[in-house]
């Protein structure tokens, strides 16, 4: 998942890009209005969380831009204003959600996967199950077959990713993009040496192994009962 952060305050925005990192989410981090619309307008985003109160082109302006354009990426705004006016027009103008500063970021994380979840259409869960691998979104923890695996936030990413799009082949160049936010380099073995990292997690202690290699490909995540 891609998200777009849109703050002015450097303190709150690195704050925010660092939290959602960790949480496994790839972000990019606009410090104005003028960036934050260019980006919004120009790349693809799973949701952006957009501060009202810019000193360029406010949020306000930015939302009505893209709404205005067709362009329906779930909004989340966070305000110091903590009017009922102030949240009734964000929520008119086209906003998901409103969030007023300070906040915890526990109450932000949640609030982003649900929009997440909403905008995907899928039923809301906090656990995603693949034979006997158990997933907490919310804990960003894994079990396989009720044994506790210690993940870095990296590798919980790396799995969640797999697990998401089980059965499809996952080429290095994506798997770099969606986890790391960088350009695959030929050069360098990172996916490689992470999807080692993790098989020896999830996989070396069972039969049936999760993660395969597709010579000259990548790696796809293929349930059990797949296998074979």
């Amino acid at each position: 998942m891609k998200l777009l952060v849109v703050e002015d305050e450097a303190k709150t925005g690195e704050y925010l890009r660092q939290g959602l990192t960790e949480a496994g989410f790839v972000v990019d981090l606009a410090d104005n209005g003028l960036d934050g619309q260019y980006r919004a307008l120009s790349e693809s985003y799973d949701l952006i969380v957009l501060d009202v109160m810019l000193p360029d082109v406010d949020g306000w302006r930015i939302l009505q831009t893209l709404r205005a354009v067709e362009n329906n990426v779930p909004v989340l705004f966070l305000t110091a204003r903590d009017s009922v006016a102030d949240r009734v027009k964000g929520l008119e103008l086209g906003a998901d959600d409103y969030l007023v500063k300070p906040f915890a970021f526990s109450e932000l994380l949640a609030r982003v996967r649900t929009l997440l979840r909403r905008g995907s259409g899928q039923i809301a869960t906090d656990r995603i199950q693949v034979g006997d691998l158990v997933l907490d979104l919310v804990r960003r923890r894994a079990t396989r077959a009720g044994r506790r695996i210690n993940l870095t936030s990296k590798e919980f990413a790396l799995l969640e990713l797999f697990v998401r799009r089980r059965g499809e082949v996952l080429p290095r160049s994506l798997i770099a993009s969606q986890v790391w936010d960088m350009n695959f380099d030929s050069d360098t073995n990172v996916i490689d040496v992470a999807v080692r990292r993790l098989r020896a997690k999830i996989d070396d202690a069972f039969d049936a192994k999760l993660i395969q290699t597709v010579r000259g490909m990548g790696y796809v995540f293929e349930e059990p009962e797949d296998i074979g």
